[in-house]
């Protein structure tokens, strides 16, 4: 294993777990705005990003024993239908996308 790695696993074992799902998003809204005015190969590659996360996030959302209160659960599938459709679009609104994750993250790190 290398080193890099060990000090990753070690450190994020410290970290809030919300906080690590925080920064996902973060991650995600940083390939989304790059990509933003950037060529074809990059949106394709920001969007599919983007989208297996929310494939994540809905799939965690129907789960059964997941944890959370089923209308919150409910109610975040239909915020990840809402970014797929959006990222369906001919022209995605990467502004949108990005302002959905940015929601979604400050609501993990407790600031929404």
């Amino acid at each position: 294993m290398s080193l890099a790695i060990r000090a990753y696993q070690a450190s994020s074992g410290h970290r809030d777990l919300r906080a690590q799902e925080a920064d996902i998003f973060h991650q995600a809204n940083g390939g989304l705005r790059a990509a933003r005015d950037a060529g074809p190969i990059q949106r394709v590659r920001a969007l599919a990003d983007n989208r297996r996360l929310w494939m994540a996030v809905v799939d965690l959302m129907r789960d059964p024993a997941n944890l959370l209160p089923a209308k919150l659960r409910a109610e975040i599938a239909s915020v990840g239908l809402a970014v797929h459709r959006e990222m369906d679009a001919d022209r995605p609104d990467f502004g949108f996308l990005i302002s959905i994750n940015e929601n979604i993250a400050a609501g993990l790190r407790g600031a929404g």
